[in-house]
């Protein structure tokens, strides 16, 4: 192989053992520090830092920090006084006899590299080149690359093909806005970035493939959250011909706990995961993504106050938090848990403490009926120290979901998160359909290619809001890892489900046509999940916010800092696709 003209050894493989040797190692210029005259540089690349120090100080004039520089010398022991403990060629140096700025960095930075996590993200965004440097920043897009490789690894293990599918393709309605891209050679026509390989994967089991996986792009015009990037993200998509929901449970639960176990020194739930149900989940927890680490759980307490006169609970959906041992916390405490409950939308939030001699007291005790008290004392299994929180309200999904959001709070508030565990858990039982006010019909919850549960039986005879739906979620510490389904292969049932969504068979065989024809031909039944790859290594490496863990992420609004996307195209751009601004 050519001599390398730059280096010949990485600051990451310089120690005693290499002490003697005449060197050449290559980087950017972390510091320069002058101690009494004598001038010490620091040099890092991704492997490691080395101190440079030379006999002719001159030899670093005119240097500035984050320079890319190449420099010979020879590896000798630091004075003891001057060892660093913190890095791995802390006990050695190298004697400086050559250098060479290969590229030189202006003399003010927008930012330090080494401190640059702490920067405002926006700033961090358009200079992400020099974020990537900082060591932290670095390691993550470095383990990203691990993941992933053992991911493909896995897939290839279980006898899984790795395909890719079209990024260019047609719009279609599938529960996010598309990103559309306007065609030259055809006036008035759009392409669309895919929301997923949907389709794709199922027309490949169609074509035969018995198992199919890929680290997918998907694009999805949505807004940004913590754990939502914004433009597009990856998912390890895979899809399985003549399988059911128990082949991809069984699947996905050993690429999940494999991975995890790998990547993480945390304890993970055991297989098999537990399976939650929607309406389950909904009512303990008050959300399809629990965390699991929490152990509050939430009761239904509607039919204890059916007969009410209390005018906030007459009528309506109540659910309840028992916290034990909780009675002795401060005023200042519960009045903070109003606070919260008031910041999510809700008028305020009702609770009671029990006292010694098992009697209440709190804002509505005097509210509440002997026989309501002692209803309680039984359902919720009061005693003394615990205390109540009461969630309220006419429709049972907001209730539902109010607490769903004072139980996280509370855990938070009380420490009640277990952070050296990943707990995982499959919601299942999804319904097929649930009715849009907005729209004024039914639409589909979920993935509108799932097949109902019970078949074309269930969407003849059942109540359309009972009808469930072969779907099923991976939710970890309350994230919402993947969503899967067993498909929808049939003709006859797709058409039906397709039907009590409102779209005609003509426009189903119009916006699904590829699909819709295939299933025409001996379509084998099939099933699949789609674990996300941003949100994964977002846990694993136990960051806040998903953008940490994408190379060259948007921000929250949508825009890419960095190459000042979106941006204007020229008149000629725009009448070559056949389109004008209004």
């Amino acid at each position: 192989m050519k001599e390398n003209i730059y280096r010949n050894i990485y600051p990451g493989d310089i120690n005693e053992e290499t002490l003697g040797k005449t060197v050449r190692v290559a980087g950017f210029v972390a510091n320069i520090r002058d101690h009494g005259g004598v001038i010490f540089v620091d040099l890092r690349d991704e492997t490691g830092t080395v101190q440079l120090v030379s006999n002719d100080d001159t030899i670093f004039n005119h240097l500035t920090k984050e320079s890319s520089i190449s420099a010979e010398g020879v590896i000798r022991m630091r004075d003891e006084e001057n060892f660093n403990p913190k890095i791995k060629s802390g006990t050695v140096e190298i004697l400086v006899s050559k250098l060479e700025v290969l590229g030189r960095a202006n003399n003010e930075l927008p930012f330090e590299v080494i401190s640059s996590v702490n920067v405002n993200e926006e700033v961090r965004l358009k200079y992400r080149y020099l974020d990537l440097r900082n060591p932290k920043v670095h390691e993550n897009i470095k383990f990203r690359s691990e993941v992933i490789k053992f991911l493909r690894n896995k897939m290839d293990s279980l006898g899984f093909t790795e395909i890719q599918t079209p990024i260019l393709t047609a719009s279609s309605p599938e529960g996010a806005r598309d990103y559309i891209v306007p065609s030259r050679k055809y006036h008035g026509k759009f392409y669309a970035l895919p929301q997923a390989p949907q389709q794709f994967k199922q027309l490949l089991m169609v074509g035969g493939f018995d198992k199919y996986y890929q680290i997918a792009p998907c694009f999805r015009d949505e807004d940004a959250r913590a754990d939502r990037s914004p433009g597009e993200f990856y998912q390890l998509d895979f899809e399985m011909a003549y399988a059911t929901a128990e082949d991809v449970y069984e699947v996905a639960e050993d690429v999940m706990y494999d991975t995890f176990t790998k990547f993480s020194d945390k304890q993970v739930s055991p297989k098999p995961f537990k399976r939650i149900t929607f309406k389950e989940a909904m009512l303990k927890y008050g959300t399809d993504k629990p965390d699991l680490r929490n152990p509050l759980e939430i009761i239904d307490l509607t039919e204890e106050f059916k007969n009410t006169t209390f005018k906030p609970f007459f009528g309506a959906t109540v659910r309840g938090i028992k916290v034990d041992d909780l009675a002795s916390k401060s005023n200042s405490w519960f009045n903070e848990v109003v606070a919260f409950a008031n910041s999510i939308g809700m008028p305020g939030i009702g609770y009671i403490s029990v006292l010694e001699d098992m009697t209440f007291k709190g804002p509505i005790d005097k509210f509440l009926t002997a026989e309501e008290k002692s209803a309680l004392i039984k359902k919720a299994n009061l005693k003394e120290g615990s205390v109540l929180f009461f969630i309220a309200n006419k429709k049972e999904m907001v209730a539902a979901e109010f607490a769903g959001q004072i139980r996280n709070e509370l855990g938070k508030k009380l420490n009640l998160l277990d952070n050296n565990k990943f707990e995982f858990c499959f919601i299942v039982d999804f319904p097929m359909y649930e009715y849009s006010n907005e729209e004024g019909k039914y639409i589909f919850t979920h993935n509108p290619f799932s097949m109902p549960q019970g078949g074309m039986d269930a969407l003849l005879n059942q109540k359309t809001e009972d009808i469930l739906a072969y779907q099923y979620d991976i939710v970890c510490n309350g994230v919402e890892l993947s969503s899967g389904a067993v498909r929808n292969h049939d003709v006859n049932i797709m058409e039906k489900a397709f039907e009590i969504a409102g779209y005609s068979k003509e426009e189903l065989e119009n916006r699904f046509k590829a699909l819709y024809t295939a299933f025409h031909y001996g379509a084998p039944p099939h099933a699949g999940i789609a674990p996300g790859i941003d949100r994964m290594i977002m846990l694993l490496k136990d960051e806040p916010n998903i953008r940490e863990v994408i190379p060259f992420p948007m921000n929250s609004g949508a825009q890419d800092l960095l190459m000042e996307a979106p941006n204007e195209i020229t008149e000629k751009q725009l009448r070559e696709v056949h389109i004008k601004i209004r």
